[in-house]
């Protein structure tokens, strides 16, 4: 699969997700209102496509791109165990990933410790393990939006009253 299928599927597979982009990558925002504020516009899966924010991905090859996913805690500590704690001396997770690796699902090398993972160039197979975390990621920041807006209501409900 390419960057602009994932894109794609994405886009069409999850209602209310507002695509945002920037030197070329994607962040997708659960936003069905179109109105969150900017401080809440925090994306539950990103493609990056080239090596602005890191280079250990090596995303300056030809149609490479990572993609990025926010699991919940429970949902990283299963797939990977706890979150390293040592870094190297470029600030990288102390791993023995190979964070240029393709088709390989890890944690991400510089969110890892948010329970985000990543994977560089997935294959349809490996895309069919990511699909689930996905739809998992998604449903999680639906519900803390949910959240955030029963609070909202209720401080609105409570300063009219």
């Amino acid at each position: 699969m390419d960057a602009d299928e994932v894109k794609r599927y994405i886009g069409e597979k999850f209602e209310g997700v507002v695509v945002s982009g920037y030197l070329g990558d994607s962040f997708f925002i659960y936003d069905p209102n179109g109105d969150l504020p900017a401080k809440r516009q925090i994306p539950f899966a990103t493609i990056v496509t080239g090596d602005n924010y890191d280079t250990v991905s090596a995303l300056h090859h030809e149609d490479a791109y990572r993609l990025n996913i926010s699991l919940t805690k429970d949902t990283f500590t299963a797939m990977f165990g706890q979150v390293p704690t040592r870094r190297d001396e470029n600030g990288t997770p102390a791993t023995d990933y190979d964070y240029a690796a393709r088709d390989q699902l890890m944690p991400h090398p510089t969110y890892g410790a948010q329970h985000w993972v990543c994977v560089v160039n997935p294959s349809d197979e490996t895309f069919d393990v990511i699909e689930p975390l996905l739809a998992e990621a998604y449903r999680f920041t639906a519900r803390k939006h949910a959240n955030w807006l029963a609070r909202r209501r209720s401080v609105a409900q409570q300063q009219a009253d």
